[in-house]
């Protein structure tokens, strides 16, 4: 699944396109590198995503296509 729609399904990024400015900023790393939107996820990935001061690492636990706003959160858990 491609980073930008992986944010956006598992709701970490409210919107797609949100998400892919993140990426193209630099602002998203995967397993410690910085990646484009388009980059590949897969399970048990490590996602750094930096918003301003804060910053937030999860790992991802399951790819799905769409998910529920209650269930979305059974994708990745925080480190």
């Amino acid at each position: 699944m491609r980073l930008d729609k992986y944010l956006k399904v598992s709701r970490l990024i409210k919107r797609r396109t949100v998400a892919c400015d993140a990426c193209n900023a630099g602002r998203v790393a995967v397993n410690g590198k910085p990646q484009k939107a388009s980059c590949e996820v897969h399970i048990g990935d490590r996602i750094d995503i930096s918003f301003g001061e804060k910053a937030v690492s999860v790992e991802v636990l399951s790819l799905e296509e769409t998910q529920k706003k209650e269930e979305a959160k059974e994708m990745y858990k925080y480190i």
